[in-house]
This record gives structure tokens, C-alpha cells and sequence, in this order.
């Protein structure tokens, strides 16, 4: 890992994988502007941090000038194949990375978080106003009635998670709420207590097979729902000193470690690299 590590020389404000060879064929960063040179949306081949001879390394695919994007998402959508969208201070762009053509959407917030859905032709997006809104990605630049659904939270919205059958979505914010959505009656079905924020831009992570919602809150505990029912199943404190500018990292996986693996969630703080055992 410490041979192939990739350099920006600039702050990365949103990360995610891009599909467009094959699944997870390439690393979508979004990159921040600085002094003469703007911001940008840049597209890496994965290989780039897996192979063994530095010669062999690919250069850059491509890089698409975007100015100031707070969040990116690919799609894995039919309608908008080999295309990224990128959630800017009021507009959202979404970009197809082969003929280069744009789709531009006005919002009235800063987009600080996206997911495109697969079987629905639509882009949702978390804003820093609350709102969590649907773009139909059949319309036209500008068009009317782009906005197919229409959610509120009563703080800043740092993530959205589309559930497997696309008809609920949940989402959390910067006030601690984590919500499930039914998209069909925009009714909130369930939420989930206990998670603490109060400005900072925290991911959640829903594991559906496992039916389990994870989240690490501003004060370093990690915690465990139940996706069915919202209940609390495990608090899990920092193993190291930690701070509010220091949060802990998780991910987790239903086969943590191969095809034979057992579920277990990595917890990474500073320096140091945890598992605990599901």
C-alpha cells in the first residue's frame, strides 16, 4: 500500500468508486481549487494502487474542470451510463465522462451528499438545507418538475442511503437524525437514536443482508442498529484517545477477510487498524 499511494498536492472534498470499464474499474476524486488551478473531478484506473511494477502504472483517464463539488457519485443507471454527478454550492452537474456532455440542475442549497439509483432513472441528493430531493435524470437541462421526490430534514444532510428495492431511503444529518424514508408516501418509517453530530459531514453505512445500520458519531463511539426496527444492538468506544477532530473510521463486511470470511467491522483510528468480530 505504502508503494502506491497517489498524491493530489490538494484537499479531495468527496471520493467514490466509478464503473466504467467494469465494477469499480476506476476512483472518482473530487478535488479542490487552489491559487491559478481550479477545481476538478478526476478519474483514476483502481490499478493504479495494485500493481506491482511501477512501470506498469496507468496515468491519469481523464479530468473534468468542476469547481468547489462538495460530493460525487457514479452511475450504475442504464439512462445515464459512463456518467458522474457532482453536487456543487447551488447547481448540480451531472457529467458523461465519454462524450463529455453535461447536465446542469439548479438547486437552493449546497449538495453535500448524492446516490444514484439503479432500477429508477433518478439522482438523490442530501442539501445543506435539510432537503433530500430526487432528480429525474430524463429531463432536460433546466426542465420542469426535474424534482420527482421531495424530503426534509431540520439540519444539514451528509448522507443518503438507497435501500435494495429503491422504495426506501435513509438518510442522516448533522443534528444527529438518521431517518429511513418511504419514497413512495415521502413518510419517515423509522428513525435511529442515539448518533451524535452537530456539524461535521459523517457518513453512514446500511448493510442490508446483514440488517444493520453502522454510524460513528463527533464523539468517537461507533454504533450498531438494527435496520428493521431501529434498535440500538451495540455501542462500541474508541480504542485510542480521540478527538472531535480525529474520527474514528469504519467499514463493514459480511465476509471480512474472502469468500469464507466471517462479518466483521474495521475500525481505523490514527495510526492503528482494529477488528471486532460480529
Amino acid at each position: 500500500m505504502h508503494e502506491n499511494l497517489y498524491f493530489t498536492n490538494r484537499k479531495v472534498n468527496s471520493v467514490c468508486w466509478a464503473s466504467l470499464n467494469h465494477l469499480d474499474s476506476h476512483v472518482l476524486l473530487c478535488l479542490m481549487g487552489i491559487a491559478e488551478t481550479p477545481g476538478c473531478a478526476t478519474l483514476l484506473p483502481a490499478s493504479l494502487f495494485v500493481s506491482s511494477h511501477p512501470g506498469d502504472r496507468p496515468g491519469m483517464l481523464c479530468s473534468f474542470r468542476i469547481p468547489g463539488a462538495w460530493s460525487c457519485a457514479w452511475s450504475l443507471n442504464i439512462q445515464a451510463n459512463n456518467c458522474f454527478s457532482t453536487g456543487l454550492s447551488r447547481r448540480v452537474l451531472v457529467t458523461n465522462v465519454v462524450t463529455g456532455h453535461r447536465q446542469s440542475f439548479g438547486t437552493s442549497s449546497d449538495v453535500l451528499a448524492q446516490q444514484f439509483a439503479v432500477l429508477a432513472p433518478l439522482l438523490f441528493n442530501g442539501c445543506r438545507s435539510g432537503e433530500v430531493f430526487a432528480i429525474d435524470l430524463r429531463c432536460r437541462n433546466q426542465g420542469k418538475d426535474w424534482k420527482a421526490t421531495r424530503l426534509f430534514h431540520d439540519s444539514a444532510v451528509t448522507s443518503v442511503q438507497i435501500l435494495q428495492e429503491e422504495q426506501s431511503l435513509m438518510a442522516s444529518d448533522m443534528a444527529g437524525t438518521i431517518k429511513l424514508w418511504d419514497l413512495r408516501t415521502t413518510k419517515c418509517l423509522r428513525q435511529y437514536e442515539g448518533h451524535v453530530n452537530e456539524y461535521a459531514h459523517l457518513p453512514l453505512h446500511v448493510h442490508e443482508e446483514e440488517g444493520i445500520v453502522v454510524a460513528v458519531g463527533q464523539d468517537c463511539y461507533t454504533r450498531i442498529w438494527s435496520l428493521h426496527d431501529g434498535h440500538l444492538l451495540r455501542t462500541i468506544p474508541s480504542p485510542h484517545p480521540t478527538s472531535k477532530a480525529d474520527i474514528p473510521s469504519v467499514a463493514f463486511s459480511a465476509r471480512l477477510g474472502g469468500f469464507r470470511g466471517a462479518p466483521g467491522l474495521l475500525m481505523a483510528v490514527q495510526q492503528d487498524l482494529y477488528c471486532f468480530s460480529y
